[in-house]
């Protein structure tokens, strides 16, 4: 059973804490790696599924396809996944369902953002002392893996330590405080005073976190666990600006640390827009650069990897799970959904006659002035013809439309996530059929896969 004493940890920070920057912590030297905070109802609307392409457990929306956890044997015994909930039910329910994926699950009760705050979690479960226990007492009690919590501290460290014995006596393993109050920011100092006052009194390990802004090299780490008094560590913004800081070698070249990340990316599949913001984060300043504006251009993982000489790596991976059969989001159909067609809003499109053409829509490679819309009525208003006509079909939280044009009628096969999407994939397939765009314009847009 995972235990907390003595320890070096990725701490959960939304967007980053996904497979691939948990698993080149672990390989730097972390010894605990904590999820990004999930959320309870999204994942009560996911099923289990074992990919056996990536050798990865992954857990699938639904309602669009898409992936809300993925996991694999390398991180088995050291990933902490980190829930999102107001709920002791939904919570447990949740915690069943990945209790034979996770070393140990963690209540996130220290989130000042205000997604968390309006829905009852995060910090504001400070201010519900007795439902936050609860949660916490549900779990432990029907759980056979460690439960923590991650908290902020209050105005006084009496106060703070009031509310911190309550849930330690729910029978958690250990609790991670952040430094900082509700309404502190990471430009504001770390309480460490606060959080050795804790350590003291209890008897679970305290994990310290945030001292990010006076962490630059691991034997920095070690200093803050010194000042606090705490038995381990959690680390975000260090580890986030460079991984390499849980190296007790020293740190790794920002450009090393990049394509280290960047290969597992590919190797897991991970998706180009949770890439690229892991890496704008590494990058930071940079992002500046010539180099780093082109990195900004990029929307395609064949692009970004590009910037690092690793395009061709990323293509043969890419074209080996394509003849695997691998299913990713532009695999995804409502027939992909259990049960297929839970919700059709619409009426089902007839086919006949419409050419089709799998094409996806990616706002970021367009202005407002050269939506594929925009461009598809400036000509049909160029040459004297009808606007088109839009139909689109709606199952679950997946879109597709078909566009009558000129008496031809045209659809992406790929379903998109909103209407307007929907509606800008049709319309870069007509563009694409009468010769306004050419299949090199839509390999640029990362529309299509080739």
């Amino acid at each position: 059973m995972l235990t907390y004493d003595n320890k070096i940890i990725l701490a959960p920070m939304v967007r980053i804490g996904t497979l691939p920057m948990r698993l080149l912590a672990l390989r730097y030297g972390a010894d605990i790696v904590y999820t990004e905070e999930l959320i309870d109802w999204k994942f009560l609307r996911s099923k289990r599924r074992c990919n056996d392409i990536l050798k990865t457990v992954d857990y699938i929306d639904q309602s669009d396809g898409t992936v809300v956890f993925r996991t694999c044997h390398e991180e088995k015994d050291k990933v902490v996944l980190q829930l999102g909930t107001c709920d002791a039910e939904r919570a447990l329910k949740v915690a069943k369902m990945v209790e034979n994926d996770v070393a140990a699950i963690d209540i996130n009760m220290g989130c000042p953002k205000e997604f968390s705050i309006k829905g009852g979690m995060g910090v504001a479960l400070l201010e519900q002392t007795d439902k936050a226990y609860d949660i916490l007492k549900t779990l432990v009690n029907n759980l056979s893996i460690p439960v923590t919590c991650k908290i902020r501290i209050f105005q006084t460290p009496e106060e703070t330590y009031s509310v911190v014995e309550k849930l330690v006596s729910s029978g958690i393993k250990a609790i991670a405080i952040h430094g900082r109050t509700r309404n502190e920011r990471p430009q504001h100092a770390v309480h460490t005073d606060v959080i050795q006052y804790i350590a003291d009194k209890i008897s679970i390990p305290v994990i310290a976190n945030g001292g990010s802004k006076e962490i630059e090299k691991y034997t920095d780490i070690l200093k803050f666990k010194e000042m606090t008094g705490c038995t381990s560590v959690m680390l975000a913004r260090a580890a986030e600006w460079n991984c390499s800081i849980f190296r007790k070698e020293g740190l790794l070249p920002m450009d090393t640390v990049i394509k280290e990340y960047l290969k597992l990316a590919v190797d897991y599949d991970n998706s180009p827009s949770n890439t690229k913001y892991c890496v704008q984060n590494i990058l930071r300043d940079l992002q500046e650069t010539p180099r780093g504006r082109k990195f900004l251009e990029c929307q395609t993982m064949d692009q970004i990897c590009a910037i690092w000489d690793l395009e061709e790596y990323c293509q043969e991976k890419q074209s080996n799970y394509q003849k695997m059969g691998i299913q990713g989001r532009w695999q995804v159909t409502p027939n992909e959904l259990e049960p297929p067609y839970k919700k059709q809003k619409s009426d089902v499109l007839c086919l006949d006659d419409v050419t089709q053409m799998k094409v996806c829509f990616i706002r970021a490679n367009f202005t407002d002035l050269n939506l594929p819309k925009s461009q598809l009525h400036a000509w049909a208003g160029k040459i004297s013809l009808k606007l088109p006509v839009y139909e689109t079909q709606q199952i679950e939280k997946l879109f597709r439309t078909i566009i009558t044009f000129n008496g031809k009628k045209y659809t992406s096969t790929f379903w998109e996530k909103n209407k307007k999407f929907a509606e800008q994939g049709a319309a870069l397939v007509c563009l694409y059929h009468i010769g306004l765009l050419t299949e090199e314009d839509l390999i640029k847009f990362g529309s299509i896969i080739k």
